[in-house]
């Protein structure tokens, strides 16, 4: 934090954040004959009664107009050998062309999803609100496929990673 730093508190948050270690996801959906995604970390459970999670996207991400106008979507929870398809859906592909690479298929509810996932959790939309520069998105699970071994794509200082051997809780 510097006194030039206008907003040293944005600084410093952006900072501590980027030591919160993060599953990758890609957002999905479809709208008006297009088919929408985007890579985030900003996704997580918010009850199991009714089975439900959130998810934050920027207004200023594609994604956002298709959400907005009430499009349902799925959290597609990426495992490490999808390190591609995160960096062609968080903008080295636009548009249709993030659909070329993995095995996207159309669930029952019309949405896309990507088959081979380690899980893809298919919602209806069921709420939102906005806050700062963001919409939260809640979405009521439809439908959920898993797939795989449980080896997670991992987000943190900036890069993507996969897990780490688990940290040894037994006392010394």
């Amino acid at each position: 934090m510097t006194e030039l730093d206008p907003h040293p508190l944005r600084a410093d948050m952006l900072l501590a954040m980027r030591r919160l270690a993060r599953s990758v996801a890609v957002i999905s959906c479809a709208h008006d004959g297009r088919r929408f995604s985007m890579s985030v970390t900003a996704v997580d459970s918010l009850s199991t009664e009714p089975p439900s999670l959130l998810i934050c996207i920027n207004r200023s991400a594609s994604l956002h107009p298709p959400l907005d106008a009430g499009a349902d979507f799925c959290v597609n929870v990426l495992s490490a050998r999808h390190e591609g398809i995160a960096i062609d859906c968080s903008g080295r592909l636009k548009g249709e062309a993030r659909f070329t690479t993995g095995d996207w298929q159309t669930s029952v509810h019309g949405v896309p999803y990507l088959r081979d996932a380690q899980a893809s959790l298919v919602c209806a939309q069921d709420g939102r609100f906005e806050y700062g520069t963001h919409t939260v998105f809640i979405g009521r699970v439809k439908e959920v496929q898993t797939s795989g071994e449980i080896d997670p794509l991992v987000y943190v200082d900036g890069a993507y990673t996969t897990r780490g051997t688990p940290a040894n809780c037994a006392a010394a």
